[in-house]
């Protein structure tokens, strides 16, 4: 699909004044439900928010240490202006074909009284469902360099509110959330999700995270509902260097009267700016199996040897099972020199050279003539350094030998030392983005830094990790059957996931005795509706699909959608969403381990007969005891009707929906 703009209205009004210290602006989203208020108090910036008549955030302080400067303070607002913009935009892959950005903005120019007399714009938007602000840091005076020790953003919300969260690890997001009121949290990552008792949705995040720190939240003593935002630092304490001009990125505020409502929000996406180039043919979504699964089963291995995966045999078997079953490509984990390495010195990783068992010569031909793309794969154990070292070399391996996706890894410690999430590993990250886009390749980051929408300006950026994902169930305590239910509405909502679902032998008792899959069937189907990701896995080795009927939705449901709804939901319960592409719907439901019914209307299909092909839990169906009941039927329906879902503990359901007549 190639990348363009339709439908653009763009209105701006332009005013500017100047104001006082003891002046208030608001600005007010298009539907003039939610008021940001910025005051200045004493020379400190702050703000509040409502949403109707529902306060959401009370007056809370912006501003920053530093450690080569003095704090802000004493700042005068000089002049503002305020903006309206509105524009329909199409993505190049995505939830939905169009995408409309609406929004008013206000723009404050803000001057120190007193010497340094440092300037910095402070900038807010407000959509329908939610605003954000940024602070722009001027070419000074004096000083242009500055050294951040404290990022001063406080959320001092309203109340109480209910949470689901997992702790800020400035390494790992790879946590089950946790489901508290704001005072049971000490420390969290962003995007963290609240609902109040009106059930009134809010999300916290960022957007645009560039030449910056990565954003947690830590709670304040008092107010007990508060949070500041704290930066993941440097090694040596400091938190960001940067040199004037510079933009921190957005912070972010998500409102919508639900939770189901949440799943439509697109404030993450507009908030970054389109590709600079209009010809994206060579981006392509689809589904993918490879050589994973079976190296977490500890039935293959990635390290050279008797049980070594990633040979020409075994990766051109699952060439031919990708090609006679409608898959796009296929990935290769442990195929290049250094596994045996990992951890037991710095450059372990050649990207360039493969084991002696894998051709990748012959394997590329093979896949060319099946019509199938291969992805490749760099682990880097944390070590970005040899990887950024190696990295023109790696990817133009890739491109010669026909290899037009990487899945990346930062699995581990970063070494020599530094956080996941620093400012050092931001920039690392987004390098290595820009990098594989003028290489044309695509991307699938595992131990990612957080999604932020970056993939809207390069939409190789296909998918991530950052989040438990399906391996954990290998060798672990494992998902519980809720978690699902709860990444919709956090970690989904900052961009796609790359959970790798499609687990059909769930219970794999001759690789592992006490793990197991905690899903039905039926679930694992569901999961490629209900979790978003432009590139799908089909995560299960290749021989549990043989001659299984269920096996048939995930040949053919699809990984880009013109439409998206989430038709019902309850945050840690269960999420019913319906997606749309070509005139076809498929619709996914999940459930936590409790089993259920699910009332849900067709009222989003046009008028007419449709034909039902449905993927249900069967009556004994249990994510514990009897996984694999799972009953496959058609029916007529019409988009008039009511329609029950069944959900068995740890359930799912999953169908395609075709119109007759």
């Amino acid at each position: 699909m190639k990348f363009n703009f339709t439908n653009v209205f763009v209105l701006i009004l332009f005013f500017v004044s100047v104001c006082t210290a003891a002046d208030n602006h608001k600005v007010v989203s298009p539907d003039g439900r939610i008021i940001y208020t910025f005051s200045l108090h004493d020379g400190v910036a702050h703000y509040e928010l409502t949403y109707g008549d529902e306060s959401i955030v009370t007056p809370s302080p912006l501003g920053f240490r530093f450690k080569n400067q003095p704090e802000l303070s004493n700042f005068t607002c000089v002049d503002y202006s305020t903006n309206k913009f509105s524009e329909v935009w199409k993505p190049v892959w995505g939830q939905n074909k169009k995408i409309s950005n609406e929004y008013n903005e206000l723009i404050l120019n803000l001057e120190e009284k007193y010497t340094p007399f440092r300037k910095i714009q402070f900038i807010v938007r407000a959509y329908n469902d939610g605003v954000a602000f940024r602070y722009h840091f001027d070419k000074q005076i004096e000083n242009n360099y500055f050294e951040i020790t404290d990022e001063l953003t406080f959320f001092n919300f309203a109340d109480n509110f209910n949470a689901w969260w997992i702790p800020n690890d400035y390494d790992s997001e790879e946590y089950t959330y946790r489901n508290t009121a704001i005072d049971k949290i000490l420390g969290a990552h962003t995007p963290i999700t609240l609902q109040t008792e009106r059930g009134t949705c809010i999300t916290i995040h960022e957007a645009q995270l560039k030449n910056y720190s990565s954003m947690t939240l830590e709670r304040n003593r008092y107010p007990a509902n508060s949070f500041q935002s704290v930066l993941v630092p440097w090694p040596d304490g400091i938190r960001v260097k940067q040199t004037a001009p510079f933009d921190t990125p957005w912070r972010v505020i998500i409102i919508t009267p639900s939770a189901e409502d949440l799943i439509s929000s697109n404030i993450i996406l507009n908030l970054n700016p389109p590709p600079a180039d209009k010809n994206f043919d060579w981006i392509k979504p689809g589904k993918y199996v490879g050589v994973w699964w079976a190296m977490h089963l500890d039935k293959e291995s990635w390290v050279m040897g008797p049980k070594h995966g990633a040979t020409t045999e075994n990766v051109k078997r699952y060439i031919d099972f990708a090609s006679e079953n409608n898959f796009n490509a296929v990935l290769a984990e442990g195929w290049n020199k250094g596994w045996e390495m990992w951890g037991k010195g710095n450059g372990a990783f050649s990207y360039t050279e493969c084991y002696p068992d894998f051709d990748i010569t012959e394997i590329s031909k093979y896949a060319k003539s099946k019509n199938i793309s291969l992805i490749g794969h760099h682990e880097t154990g944390g070590d970005y350094i040899n990887y950024e070292k190696q990295l023109d070399a790696a990817f133009k391996f890739y491109k010669d030998n026909g290899v037009n996706i990487v899945k990346t890894g930062y699995a581990g410690p970063i070494r020599p030392y530094g956080y996941h999430y620093g400012q050092m590993m931001i920039d690392h990250y987004n390098l290595v983005m820009e990098k594989a886009y003028e290489y044309n390749l695509m991307l699938d980051v595992h131990e990612p830094i957080k999604a932020t929408g970056m993939c809207r300006t390069y939409p190789n950026l296909m998918t991530a990790e950052g989040m438990r994902g399906t391996e954990w169930n290998a060798w672990s305590i494992g998902n519980p059957p809720e978690h699902v239910t709860i990444l919709p509405f956090t970690r989904g909502l900052s961009g796609p996931m790359d959970y790798t679902p499609g687990i059909f032998d769930l219970k794999y008792d001759q690789y592992k005795i006490d793990e197991f899959v905690k899903s039905t069937l039926a679930n694992q189907l569901a999961l490629y509706v209900v979790l978003y990701s432009p590139l799908q896995m089909a995560a299960d080795l290749i021989e549990n699909y043989k001659d299984n009927p269920a096996f048939e939705f995930i040949k053919c449901v699809p990984t880009d959608w013109d439409t998206t709804i989430a038709l019902k939901a309850v945050i840690g319960d269960y999420v019913v969403i319906a997606r749309e592409k070509d005139n076809a719907w498929y619709v996914g439901a999940v459930s936590d381990e409790n089993e259920r019914e699910v009332k849900v209307k067709f009222d989003f299909l046009e008028p007419g007969n449709y034909l039902m092909k449905s993927y249900s839990d069967g009556k004994d169906a249990h994510y514990i005891n009897n996984p694999y009941s799972i009953n496959i039927a058609e029916e007529k329906i019409s988009n008039n009707q009511e329609y029950t879902i069944h959900l068995a503990p740890g359930g799912g359901f999953a169908c395609k929906i075709e119109k007759i007549n």
